[in-house]
């Protein structure tokens, strides 16, 4: 049926298409806010470093150079009893410790980071030139500063969350629910904004299917603009509906009112003309008329109202039984015996039949003008694709985007023998209806080639 490959047909296809990310209306919806969040948090960040955090920083430094100055001042002003004195006050109020500074003693210097240092560097302007500020003395952790008075030095030892900048477990985890909370209300804000679109969506894809009467939404929602839109789809559905009953009652009616008259020419036809070719002719007229008015009721047909399993080749057997005798029809089946599609039993039939007695109108060889149909199927990624090709002459690229399209016939070289145009058309939409696909291509071996994808179905 294609003279190549299905895969090499499927991938010059998708070599054409642009590869894009596709991403759901949720998601990114969940992204910007996502993303307006994580900016509007690292704008806040900024913020307070600059206008609150650093400023308050740098002024508990000028305040610790103070408490060292002062404590300074007091120790060089003072007689040993009132030294001491000053020495217990300042430990048991302010958490302040006045140590002998030794030269072997083990310092570890305070600040690692930018900040740090920014600040020792302000107390060191403060405290004079010859100040040491550590982070651990003889393995005792604290903010130490160390100075001098005339030629004896000491250490002054602080709780070092005075000087230290803001950080530590407990601001990581307060950050972690913050962003998480964040988050989960960025995700239950864009749920809510669309699950009125995702509630459309459906209901456009159950109008598109057919289903006019389950498509009905809120008219009564919370928004304003949601609430018009809702009101507009039903409105629409109802209308469609309408057109939908309206449009087969007409071709109904149609059917019914010309096969009467039909039926008493055929019969008029048959008893009065005398002359057999002429009566044939007549017949035959008559009879393509009959055909014509079937077209038109199998593509305004209603959708199927269950799809199941279907034993493909059992259908494409029936389907071909009427041509088996037929000389000038040769037909070639390459296809699983126990393959199953999901599908209906009659519509997979009636899209067989059009495509053979589309193939037998227009797909004679050239050379011999016998008509070489192939039907081949084959699985693929739990899709089932089934192919059926002619060796006929094909249709122009032109009239090939246009085949599918109602009342449409191709160029000359296939528009020998009389139709309705809707074949192929009938063809698309009977597919579409189980849930298929279907294409038309020009065969590059010669010909015109259909393929159609069906879901694999499991036998009951």
């Amino acid at each position: 049926m294609i003279g190549t490959d299905v895969g090499i047909e499927e991938g010059s296809l998708a070599e054409r298409t642009p590869r894009r990310l596709k991403v759901s209306l949720f998601w990114r919806t969940f992204f910007l806010l996502a993303l307006l969040i994580l900016c509007s948090s690292l704008a806040w960040l900024q913020m307070f470093r600059t206008q609150e955090y650093e400023p308050r920083i740098l002024r508990n430094a000028h305040q610790i150079a103070s408490v060292v100055n002062l404590t300074k001042t007091a120790l060089m002003h003072t007689d040993a009893i009132a030294r001491l004195a000053l020495l217990k006050m300042l430990a048991d109020e302010e958490a302040v410790s006045i140590l002998s500074r030794e030269p072997g003693d083990r310092v570890v210097p305070f600040g690692s980071s930018g900040m740090e240092k920014r600040l020792i560097d302000e107390m060191v302007k403060r405290l004079g030139p010859g100040t040491v500020i550590a982070s651990r003395v003889n393995d005792a952790e604290g903010l130490w500063v160390g100075f001098q008075i005339e030629r004896d030095s000491y250490w002054l030892q602080m709780d070092p969350e005075r000087l230290r900048p803001l950080g530590g477990s407990a601001w990581v985890t307060w950050l972690g629910i913050t962003l998480a909370l964040s988050l989960a209300g960025a995700a239950l804000m864009a749920g809510l904004i669309n699950r009125p679109l995702k509630r459309l969506s459906f209901a456009a894809s159950q109008v598109r299917d057919g289903h006019f009467n389950n498509s009905t939404l809120d008219e009564d929602a919370a928004t304003s603009e949601i609430r018009e839109v809702n009101i507009g789809f039903n409105r629409m559905a109802e209308r469609l509906a309408k057109i939908e009953q309206e449009r087969a009652l007409m071709l109904a009616g149609i059917s019914h009112d010309l096969r009467t008259p039909l039926a008493r020419l055929r019969l008029e036809t048959e008893l009065s003309v005398a002359d057999l070719e002429t009566r044939d002719l007549m017949a035959a007229d008559i009879a393509q008329l009959d055909a014509i008015i079937d077209k038109f009721l199998d593509y305004a047909r209603p959708e199927p109202t269950e799809l199941g399993p279907v034993l493909l080749s059992g259908v494409i057997s029936r389907s071909i039984g009427p041509w088996r005798n037929n000389p000038r029809f040769e037909i070639t089946v390459d296809v699983d015996e126990d393959l199953h599609v999901k599908a209906e039993t009659v519509e997979l039939g009636r899209v067989l039949s059009n495509l053979l007695e589309n193939a037998r109108r227009y797909g004679q060889s050239p050379g011999d003008g016998v008509t070489r149909v192939e039907v081949v199927a084959r699985v693929h990624d739990g899709w089932v694709l089934l192919r059926v090709r002619d060796q006929g002459p094909g249709v122009s690229e032109e009239a090939l985007k246009n085949l599918t399209q109602p009342f449409f016939r191709g160029d000359a070289a296939r528009t020998s023998a009389t139709g309705s145009g809707l074949g192929l058309a009938i063809v698309e939409r009977s597919v579409q209806r189980m849930g298929g696909t279907f294409s038309v291509f020009n065969n590059s071996a010669g010909g015109l080639m259909a393929l159609m994808k069906f879901r694999q179905a499991e036998p009951n």
